[in-house]
């Protein structure tokens, strides 16, 4: 049973507040606001725009309530108080009650949720924890009650972008956005979560008048983990995977190497084979053979790490499975050998390949 909101244990930032004007008004001028997470991991370009991403992402082709319920509870899953909390208050805000948000939460049957959506959730709840990963056919039971192909591919797309941000958020240790909890608590959010229905019924008007534009440039051929991403490729999910995937591998704050060992550490602790297969493509492109890949994982250690980096594989690898009250001291100490740059790379690097491998789950 995964924890209740005030049983994670949450230790102090781990990473600074570095305040950022210029980015910061870009946030605000393309609709976002700027809240703990986001002042810092604003030192990382492609961190931020990952989060961005994420945070301001509109699904296409799953129920917008499920999307909705499915950041609450990956948040759960994933131990993120964080995310758990400013989702919790957002799901207030936008007219569910405290006792249907606690029903959800201790993961109990509901009679105001349809068979298929509880459906939806146990594939939430499964996919988030991934113990074992789930296998294509969990997809394909979704898709046999009545889901769209899409719908379904995007439902697991929605669980690998939490699990992003839950693990960018858990290993910086943000605080929590306590206005944000109680306001959604207070009067104002009460207001806000009786008129949710009206500004819900406009947004559908809005998107039912204004269709997706297809992906442009669907190369399907560059760069690795293109086999992962490409059943997103008729929807927006698609530009914020493969963004996030090429900027984080074309950031120089560490080598490709390291971070394409990183994601083979992920894979092979989730037994995803085909992430593995990728990031080998990647290392041999980089001129490792496989031999010393091999070595690499079989013993977390990498003759190409700087002496301080020692630590970083088995990092990423304890980063699959945690306790807050663990991981975080463990990410602090590596944070005082590699310094803030290089540690906040790493958790970006870390958190996108836990998601890249729990997307693999479409085709594997």
């Amino acid at each position: 049973m995964a924890l209740a909101l005030h049983e994670i244990k949450w230790s102090d930032p781990i990473l600074p507040a570095r305040p950022d004007p210029a980015w910061e008004a870009e946030v605000k001028r393309r609709g976002g606001r700027v809240g703990e997470v986001d002042r810092r991991i604003a030192p990382s370009p492609w961190v931020r725009e990952a989060g961005f991403s994420v945070l301001n992402y509109r699904p296409s082709a799953m129920p917008q309530r499920l999307y909705v319920i499915c950041a609450l509870v990956t948040a759960q899953e994933n131990s993120c108080r964080y995310c758990y909390g400013a989702n919790r208050a957002y799901m207030k805000i936008l007219g569910y009650s405290e006792s249907f948000i606690s029903r959800l939460e201790r993961d109990v049957q509901m009679a105001e949720l349809e068979e298929r959506e509880r459906a939806c959730i146990d594939f939430y709840r499964n996919l988030a924890r991934s113990r074992p990963r789930p296998p294509r056919q969990e997809r394909d039971k979704l898709i046999d009650i009545g889901y769209s192909t899409l719908a379904v591919n995007e439902m697991a797309f929605a669980v690998a972008i939490c699990c992003f941000y839950n693990r960018v958020a858990t290993l910086i240790a943000s605080p929590p956005e306590a206005g944000f909890e109680r306001m959604a608590d207070g009067f104002m959010g009460r207001l806000m979560g009786l008129a949710a229905p009206i500004v819900e019924a406009l947004g559908r008007i809005r998107r039912r008048d204004s269709p997706q534009p297809p992906p442009q440039g669907l190369d399907l051929t560059s760069g690795g983990f293109a086999p992962v991403i490409a059943p997103l490729a008729q929807l927006p999910a698609y530009r914020v995977m493969r963004s996030m995937l090429q900027d984080a591998f074309a950031s120089d704050v560490l080598t490709v190497p390291t971070k394409a060992l990183m994601f083979a550490v992920v894979a092979r602790t989730l037994g995803c084979s085909l992430c593995e297969k990728e990031a080998f493509n990647v290392l041999a492109r980089e001129g490792l053979d496989e031999g010393e890949i091999e070595t690499a994982l079989s013993t977390l250690q990498w003759k190409g790490l700087a002496p301080q980096q020692s630590g970083l594989l088995a990092w990423a690898r304890d980063t699959v499975y945690y306790e807050t009250g663990k991981i975080q001291p463990l990410t602090r100490q590596l944070g005082a050998a590699i310094g803030d740059a290089a540690l906040l790379e790493a958790i970006g690097v870390a958190a996108l390949a836990n998601s890249t491998v729990r997307l693999a789950m479409l085709v594997e």
